[in-house]
C-alpha cells in the first residue's frame, strides 16, 4: 500500500512537472513587407487542429502581442485592415515570432467598418472602399472631401472653393444621412449635418467608406453611409520626427510635423499642421490649423489604453452664389466669412479575455463651434446682414464586446450612452436656443462563415429623447455559387435588408416659441430608410481583380420639413411629412495587378423621386421630381503606384448633370456635369528626404459642384518632407 501511494505521488508530480514544462509564452510581432510594425491587427489563438478560439488580442503600435499558454502547439490567425489574412503555426518560445502580412488580393483585403471588427471584403456583407496611409500620402488631400470624391459611390458637392461647405451624397440619400467617425468619435452635428470641407487629413492612417443603411451598428445618421478614419500610431523604437512644407499657386503655403515612436509599453504620435491660401478671386482666403495626438499604453499582457485627440481651427471667406453655369449674374460676396473650431477626444480601454472575448470601453467627446457672419451688400440679390452661431457637444460612453466563438463564428454586442447638448441662434438677438438629448442604445450582431455561405445578422434598440424607442434590424447574406479557376476565380451572390434612422436636427427639435414664427413640435419621429440590396461579386485571374455590381433600393420616410400652418403670418412647424425614394446600381472594379499597382474604379446610376412633399415651394420640389444635387450618372477612378523609391496616383471624379436651384429667382434648375482629375506623386531623394507634387483639378476645368458656386481651378503644390530618426 505504501508503494502504491508513493507511485501515485510520483505520477501526479510528473504530470505537474510536465504541465509546468509545457506552460509558456507565445510572443508575436506583426509586420508588413517593409518590416514596419502594424498596429490594430487582431490576433486569434487556437489550439493546433482546432477552430475553437482560445484567446484574442489586438496589437499596439510596436506590433507586439503576447499569449500565456499551457499547450505545445497552436495556430494564430492575424487580420489587419488593408492586408490579407495570415495563419501560421506557433509554439511556446523565448523568442519573438515575426508574422509578415502581405497586401491582399482584391476580394480578401480586411476591413473594419462593415462589422465593427476585422473581416475580409468577401464576407463583409456590405460595399466598402478604403484609402491606406500610403495612398493618402501620395494624394495629399487638403480636406476629407478631396479624398472621398475618388471613391466609388461618393458624390461630393462643395459650395465654392477651399473652406466651402462640402456635402456627401450616397445612394440618393440626403447629405445628413452619413455617419462620420474620427478616432472612434462621432463628429456629425446632432441630426447628421457635417462639413467635409474643413476636415484636415494630416496623419490619417486609413479611411473606410461603407455604403448602405448601417444604423444597426452605428445608430442615428447612418442612413446611407458610414465614413470612418483613424489617426496614425507610432511604431519605431527610435523616435521619428517627420516634417515638411509645400507651396503653390494662389498664395498657397502648407507646413506640418509629427513626432512618433513606440518603446516598451508606450506608443505615441503627436502632430501639427498649418494650411493657408489666398484662393481664387474676391474673399476666397482660407486657413486651417490642426493639432493632435495618439498615445497607446500597454497596462498588462491583457489590457491596453489608447488616448486620442484632434483639434482644428479654420477660417473661410464665403463668396456666396455669383457665377451660374459660367454666367456671372452678380458679384461675389466680399464681406461674409465663417469660422469653425472642432475638438474631439477619446479614451479607449481594451481588455482581452476570457477565452475568445475582447472588450472595448470608450469614453468620447466632441465639441463643434461655428460662426457665420455677413454684412449688407446692396449689389447682390437678397443679401442682408446676419450672424449665426452654434456651440454643440456630443459626449458619452460606449462598450463593445467581441466574442470569437470559432474561426467561422463571431458575435458583437454593445451599449452606447450619448449626451447631446448645444446652443444655436443669433448671438446679437439673445437668448440662444438650447437643445439637450440623453440617448441610449444596445446592439448585437452575429457573423457566420459556413463554407460557401456568409451571414451577418444584427439588431439595435434605441431610446432617443426626441423620437422615443425604435428597433433597427439588418441581415446580409452572400453565397459563393462558383469556385471558378484561374481566369474566373469565383462568383458570389449577395443580398441585404436593413433599416436606417436619423434623429431630428436641434434646429428642428428645439427651435420655436413666441416671436420666432415656429411652433415647437416635441413629437417628431425619426426619419427612416427601408433599404435592400442585391448583387454579385466576380473575381478574375486568381483574385487579382474583383467586379462588384449592386442594385440598391431606398425608401426614405418620415422626412422632416417645415409645414406652414398660417399663410397670413407664415407661422409653421417642423413635421414628418416628406417621403422619397432612390434606387440604382453601383459597379466597382477593384484590382491589385502587382505588389505596387492597384486600381479602384466605379460607376453609379441613381434614380430618385420625391413621393410626398406637401409644402413644396417651387416646381423643383413637387412630387414626381428628382431630388436635388443627386446626379443620375457618376463615376470615379483611383489608380495607384506605390514603390520603394517613388509613388504616384491618378484620381478621377466624373459627375453628370443634376437638378439644382439658384433659390434667387434666376430660374436656373440644374448644374452642368463635370470631370475633375487630380494627380499626385513623390520621389525619395534618399531614405531621409522625399520630394512630392500635387495637382488638383489638373486639367483646369471650370465647373460648379453646387450651382452658383464656381469650383477652384488648377491648384499646384510642390514640397519636401524630411524624416529624422526612426528605423
Amino acid at each position: 500500500m505504501h508503494s502504491f501511494r508513493v507511485s501515485v505521488v510520483l505520477y501526479f508530480s510528473l504530470l505537474l512537472l510536465c504541465g509546468t514544462a509545457l506552460a509558456g509564452t507565445i510572443r508575436l510581432k506583426v509586420m508588413d513587407q517593409q518590416l514596419a510594425a502594424i498596429s490594430g491587427a487582431r490576433v486569434e489563438l487556437s489550439p493546433a487542429g482546432s477552430n475553437a478560439v482560445q484567446a484574442v488580442q489586438t496589437t499596439l503600435g510596436d506590433g507586439m502581442t503576447t499569449f500565456a499558454v499551457e499547450g505545445a502547439s497552436y495556430s494564430v490567425r492575424v487580420l489587419a485592415p488593408g492586408f490579407g489574412v495570415q495563419t501560421i503555426a506557433v509554439s511556446p518560445s523565448s523568442q519573438i515570432t515575426n508574422v509578415t502580412l502581405h497586401l491582399a488580393p482584391a476580394t480578401e483585403s480586411v476591413v473594419v467598418s462593415a462589422t465593427r471588427t476585422p473581416v475580409t471584403l468577401e464576407h463583409a456583407g456590405a460595399d466598402v472602399s478604403s484609402l491606406s496611409a500610403e495612398q493618402l500620402e501620395t494624394m495629399m488631400p487638403i480636406s476629407a472631401g478631396d479624398a472621398l470624391r475618388f471613391l466609388p459611390g461618393a458624390v461630393v458637392n462643395t459650395a465654392g472653393q477651399r473652406g466651402g461647405i462640402s456635402s456627401l451624397f450616397v445612394r440618393g440619400g440626403e447629405s445628413r444621412y452619413n455617419k462620420v467617425i474620427v478616432d472612434d468619435v462621432a463628429v456629425n452635428e446632432p441630426g447628421g449635418t457635417f462639413d467635409f470641407g474643413v476636415v484636415p487629413m494630416v496623419e490619417m492612417d486609413r479611411v473606410e467608406f461603407l455604403r448602405g443603411a448601417q444604423s444597426t451598428l452605428y445608430g442615428s445618421e447612418a442612413m446611407s453611409s458610414v465614413v470612418q478614419t483613424w489617426s496614425r500610431t507610432g511604431s519605431t523604437q527610435v523616435p521619428e520626427l517627420r516634417l515638411g512644407a509645400d507651396g503653390g499657386n494662389l498664395g498657397t503655403a502648407h507646413g506640418y510635423l509629427s513626432l512618433a515612436g513606440a518603446r516598451g509599453p508606450f506608443d505615441y504620435n503627436v502632430f501639427g499642421d498649418q494650411f493657408n491660401t489666398a484662393g481664387e478671386g474676391i474673399n476666397d482666403n482660407y486657413s486651417n490649423s490642426l493639432q493632435g495626438g495618439n498615445i497607446g499604453i500597454a497596462l498588462s499582457r491583457w489590457a491596453a489604453l489608447r488616448l486620442r485627440v484632434r483639434h482644428s481651427n479654420s477660417y473661410s471667406g464665403v463668396q456666396g452664389e455669383w457665377k451660374f453655369n459660367g454666367a456671372e449674374l452678380q458679384p461675389p460676396d466680399d464681406n461674409q466669412w465663417q469660422r469653425q473650431n472642432n475638438l474631439l477626444g477619446s479614451a479607449q480601454l481594451t481588455i482581452a479575455g476570457p477565452a475568445g472575448w475582447e472588450h472595448r470601453f470608450t469614453g468620447f467627446a466632441y465639441n463643434h463651434r461655428r460662426s457665420n457672419v455677413n454684412g449688407d451688400n446692396p449689389d447682390r440679390i437678397f443679401d442682408y446682414a446676419f450672424h449665426t452661431s452654434a456651440d454643440l457637444n456630443r459626449t458619452g460612453f460606449e462598450y463593445q464586446g467581441d466574442y470569437v466563438q470559432r474561426s467561422w463564428a463571431q458575435a458583437t454586442v454593445g451599449y452606447q450612452f450619448e449626451d447631446e447638448n448645444g446652443f444655436f441662434g443669433d448671438p446679437t438677438f439673445p437668448p440662444l436656443t438650447h437643445g439637450l438629448r440623453l440617448n441610449h442604445a444596445v446592439y448585437g450582431q452575429e457573423a457566420l462563415v459556413l463554407k460557401r455561405l456568409s451571414v451577418v445578422a444584427g439588431a439595435r434598440f434605441v431610446h432617443n429623447e426626441s423620437f422615443g424607442n425604435r428597433g433597427v434590424p439588418r441581415v446580409a447574406a452572400s453565397l459563393q455559387v462558383l469556385r471558378g479557376g484561374e481566369i474566373l476565380s469565383g462568383t458570389r451572390l449577395r443580398f441585404s435588408y436593413a433599416t436606417g434612422i436619423k434623429e431630428a436636427r436641434f434646429e428642428e427639435a428645439f427651435a420655436g416659441g413666441p416671436g420666432t414664427g415656429i411652433v415647437p413640435n416635441p413629437n417628431l419621429k425619426a426619419e427612416e430608410n427601408r433599404s435592400f440590396e442585391a448583387g454579385f461579386q466576380q473575381s478574375f485571374w486568381g483574385n487579382k481583380y474583383s467586379l462588384n455590381a449592386t442594385y440598391y433600393n431606398n425608401l426614405f420616410r418620415n422626412q422632416i420639413d417645415f409645414a406652414i400652418l398660417d399663410f397670413n403670418t407664415f407661422e409653421g412647424q417642423y413635421q414628418n411629412i416628406d417621403k422619397a425614394m432612390a434606387h440604382g446600381a453601383e459597379i466597382e472594379l477593384r484590382g491589385r495587378m502587382t505588389a505596387h499597382w492597384s486600381l479602384d474604379a466605379g460607376y453609379n446610376y441613381t434614380s430618385t423621386q420625391i413621393l410626398e412633399q406637401p409644402y413644396a415651394f417651387d416646381d423643383l420640389h413637387l412630387p414626381g421630381s428628382p431630388l436635388l444635387r443627386r446626379p443620375k450618372h457618376s463615376g470615379s477612378l483611383l489608380l495607384n503606384y506605390l514603390g520603394s523609391r517613388w509613388g504616384a496616383n491618378v484620381g478621377g471624379s466624373f459627375v453628370g448633370p443634376r437638378p439644382d436651384s439658384d433659390f434667387l429667382g434666376f430660374d436656373i434648375n440644374h448644374a452642368a456635369g463635370y470631370a475633375r482629375v487630380d494627380l499626385g506623386g513623390w520621389y525619395a531623394v534618399n531614405k531621409r528626404i522625399t520630394a512630392y507634387l500635387s495637382l488638383q483639378n489638373a486639367l483646369n476645368h471650370s465647373y460648379e459642384e453646387v450651382v452658383g458656386y464656381p469650383a477652384l481651378g488648377i491648384n499646384v503644390r510642390a514640397g519636401l518632407r524630411f524624416r529624422i530618426g526612426g528605423e
